[in-house]
C-alpha cells in the first residue's frame, strides 16, 4: 500500500460540520504527522500549539510542511507558540476547541530532571486545568507502551490491565506514566473526557531517535552486534497509524464513552515482528549490513553503564537521545508485543500503513543517512588494505592474509611441523636445531647428486646463489642493530635525566608486558604467536571497520578515564603533570 494513499484513504469531512482542534506539541514528530493527517482529510480547522518559536521554520519542499503551509494561508491552520507551564497561555489557544490532542513536547532537556518534571507533569495538570476552564469537551493524551515495560520482564501480547512497573529504569518514561495518570484521573470532571493511547515502538520519516542511532552505529561498524539471542518479538507502530489512532479516539470518546473515556489504549500496527529482524531491514534498505554477532546482554550492559558512568561525569554531553542506552539495551533483548484488540473494538482502529510499506518510507525519508553509494560504486577496490600495508605487500602478505590457500596452508603446516620439531619431540633445544641440521644437510646433499634427470623427470638443481647473502642485506642488518642500539642508549639518557614522564610510564608498561610474556613457557608464546599470524591479519582485513570501530570507541573510552583521574588527582599533582608535558613540548620545539 502506498504511503500517501494510505493517508488520503478516508473520505474527507463535510465542511459543514467542521471540527476544530488543537494539537499541543504539533511540531514534534507524531505531533508533525497528526496535523499532516487532519488536513488531508479535511473537515478540521487545526489550531497548531507548539512551545518551541523556532518550530514554524517550515521547510516548503517537504510535503508535510507544504501542505501546512498552504493550510496557514488558507485559514485551515494557524501556529500559537505556547508554554506549557504557563495555563494562560493553554486557557488562550484551547478557547472554542472541540478535542485537544496532547503530543510530546519538543523542548525537553533530558538530562534536567526539573526541567523534565515541569513540562511532562506539570505541563500535563496544566493543560487539564485549561481545558476544564475552557470548557473543551474531549482531550487525547499520546503516551507510550515504554510505561508498561521496565525490562525485569517479558511481555507477549500485553493487555491495557497489565500491571505497571513500580519502578522504572528511565526517568522520562517515569515521568510520562505520572503525566498519563493525571489524563486518566482528570476523566469526567468538569464535562471533561479524556483518553490516553500508548503506541509502541513509534518509527516514520523524521523519527528522531531510533534510526538516527542505528545509521551512527553503522557508522562505526557496530552494525554487526545483536544483543542478546536475537529472537525477541517486538512491536512497531508507523507514526501515520499514531495519527489515525488518536483521531479514532477523538471520534469515538463521546459517543462511547463508557467504554473509551478515561481509558488506556495500546496502538501497534498488528504485526509482531522479531527486534532483529525490523532493526535488519532498516541497516539493509540504508546500504548497511545485517546484524549476524550475537553478543551476551550482560556484557552489552556493562559495556552501556561504563559508558554512562564516564558520560556522566564529563563536564559536557555528547548523548543526546532522550531515553537511557541501559534501556535501549533492555528493549533490544527483551520480548515486547501487545494486545491491540481493545483499540479495534472501542475505538475502531485498524493500521492504515502496514509495516512494510512503513519501513519503506522510513528507509527512504533517511537518505542522507545511507551508506554512501556513490562512494562504493566508483572507488578503486584494489587499493591495498591496512593489514597488507602493514605486512609490507610482498610474499609474507600474501602468505598471512589467505591471498594463495594452497601456499598459505604449506607454510602453516611447515611452522606447525617445526614447531612440533623443537618444543615436543622431547629433545634440548640444541639437540633438536642440530638434528634439524643434519636432516637438511642430508637432504641438500642427496639432491645434488641426483643426475638431471632421474626416472624421466627433470630434477632442477638449486643454484648457489639461494646461499649467498648479499653484502647490502649485511649492511642493512648491521644498520638495524646498531640503529636499535642507539635508540636504546637515547631512551636511557632521556630516562636519567628524570623530564619525560610520558616516556618513563611507556618503558614501565612495555617491560611489565615482556616480564608477562617471558613468565610463561617459550613454547606458549612461539604457539600464540604462529596462530595469531595467521589468523589476526586475516580476520583484521575482513572486519576492518568494526575492529576500527571497536577501537574508536574504546579510545574514547580510555582518554575519558584519562580526564577523570586527571580531575580527581590533587591539584600539585596535576600542575606538576601539566608543567612537565608543558616543558617537554617546548623541548621538542626547540630540537
Amino acid at each position: 500500500m502506498d504511503v500517501t494513499a494510505a493517508a488520503n484513504d478516508v473520505a474527507p469531512g463535510n465542511w459543514s460540520e467542521t471540527r476544530r482542534c488543537v494539537v499541543l506539541g504539533g511540531r514534534g514528530f507524531s505531533g508533525r504527522a497528526l496535523v499532516n493527517r487532519l488536513l488531508r482529510l479535511g473537515g478540521w480547522i487545526v489550531r497548531v500549539a507548539d512551545s518551541s518559536s523556532h518550530s514554524l521554520l517550515l521547510d516548503t519542499p517537504s510535503a508535510s510542511d507544504s501542505l501546512l503551509a498552504d493550510a496557514i494561508s488558507s485559514g485551515q491552520a494557524s501556529f500559537c507558540h505556547v508554554d506549557v507551564l504557563d495555563t494562560s497561555q493553554i486557557i488562550e489557544v484551547t478557547k472554542g476547541a472541540d478535542v485537544i490532542f496532547y503530543m510530546e513536547p519538543t523542548d525537553l532537556d533530558t538530562h534536567d530532571f526539573c526541567n523534565c518534571y515541569m513540562i511532562i507533569v506539570q505541563g500535563a495538570k496544566n493543560v487539564i486545568n485549561a481545558c476544564r476552564e475552557s470548557k473543551v469537551r474531549r482531550l487525547v493524551y499520546n503516551s507510550s507502551a515504554d510505561v508498561v515495560f521496565d525490562g525485569s520482564r517479558d511481555i507477549l501480547n500485553g493487555v491495557e490491565s497489565f500491571t505497571c512497573p513500580g519502578k522504572f529504569n528511565d526517568m522520562m518514561i517515569d515521568l510520562k506514566f505520572q503525566a498519563e495518570g493525571l489524563i486518566r484521573l482528570a476523566n469526567n470532571i468538569d464535562g471533561l473526557l479524556t483518553c490516553v493511547l500508548r503506541p509502541s515502538n513509534v518509527f516514520g520519516p523524521g523519527e528522531p531517535q531510533f534510526v538516527p542511532l542505528l545509521a551512527n552505529l553503522a557508522k562505526f561498524g557496530l552494525e554487526k552486534f545483536i544483543t542478546g539471542s536475537g529472537e525477541n518479538m517486538s512491536d512497531f507502530t508507523y507514526v501515520e497509524n499514531v495519527a489515525h489512532a488518536h483521531i479514532c479516539a477523538a471520534e469515538t470518546i463521546d459517543s462511547r464513552a463508557v467504554s473509551v473515556a478515561g481509558k488506556a489504549f495500546f496502538i501497534t500496527n498488528l504485526e509482531p515482528v522479531m527486534f532483529w529482524e525490523f532493526v535488519s531491514l532498516i541497516l539493509e534498505g540504508l546500504g548497511y549490513q545485517r546484524p549476524f554477532i550475537k553478543v551476551p546482554t550482560w556484557m552489552v550492559s556493562y559495556i552501556v553503564l561504563l559508558r554512562q558512568y564516564i558520560h556522566d561525569k564529563l563536564p559536557y554531553r555528547i548523548y543526546k537521545y532522550s531515553v537511557s542506552p541501559h534501556y535501549l539495551v533492555l528493549l533490544a533483548s527483551r520480548d515486547r508485543t501487545f494486545d491491540c484488540s481493545a483499540a479495534q473494538k472501542h475505538l475502531g482502529y485498524a493500521p492504515v500503513v502496514s509495516l512494510k510499506d512503513g519501513i519503506k518510507s522510513t528507509v527512504e525519508s533517511f537518505s542522507h543517512l545511507a551508506k554512501d553509494s556513490y562512494f562504493m560504486r566508483f572507488s578503486n577496490f584494489d587499493e591495498q588494505s591496512k593489514a597488507e600495508k602493514l605486512l609490507g605487500s610482498g610474499t609474507v602478505s600474501d602468505i598471512l592474509l589467505w591471498r594463495d590457500e594452497r601456499k598459505t596452508f604449506s607454510c602453516f603446516l611447515t611452522l606447525a611441523m617445526v614447531f612440533y620439531w623443537f618444543f615436543f619431540c622431547g629433545r634440548t633445544f640444541t639437540s633438536s636445531a642440530a638434528q634439524l641440521l643434519l636432516v637438511v644437510t642430508a637432504m641438500l646433499y642427496g639432491h645434488g647428486i641426483l643426475a638431471s634427470e632421474t626416472c624421466g623427470f627433470a630434477v632442477q638443481k638449486i643454484p648457489s646463489s639461494w646461499f649467498e647473502i648479499q653484502d647490502s642485506d649485511v649492511k642493512n642488518s648491521v644498520r638495524y642493530v646498531s640503529d636499535m642500539w642507539n635508540r636504546v642508549v637515547h631512551t636511557i639518557k632521556l630516562l636519567a635525566k628524570g623530564d619525560d614522564w610520558s616516556r618513563f610510564f611507556q618503558v614501565v608498561v612495555f617491560l611489565y608486558f615482556f616480564k608477562w610474556i617471558v613468565s610463561y613457557s617459550l613454547a606458549v608464546l612461539v604457539g600464540f604467536v604462529l596462530v595469531f599470524a595467521f589468523t589476526a591479519f586475516f580476520v583484521y582485513e575482513q572486519y576492518e571497520s568494526v575492529i576500527e570501530g571497536l577501537g574508536a570507541f574504546l579510545l574514547f573510552c580510555i582518554m575519558e578515564s584519562k580526564g577523570l583521574i586527571m580531575r580527581a588527582l590533587p591539584d600539585s599533582i596535576t600542575a606538576f603533570i601539566q608543567n612537565s608535558n608543558v616543558s617537554h613540548q617546548e623541548k621538542a620545539r626547540l630540537s
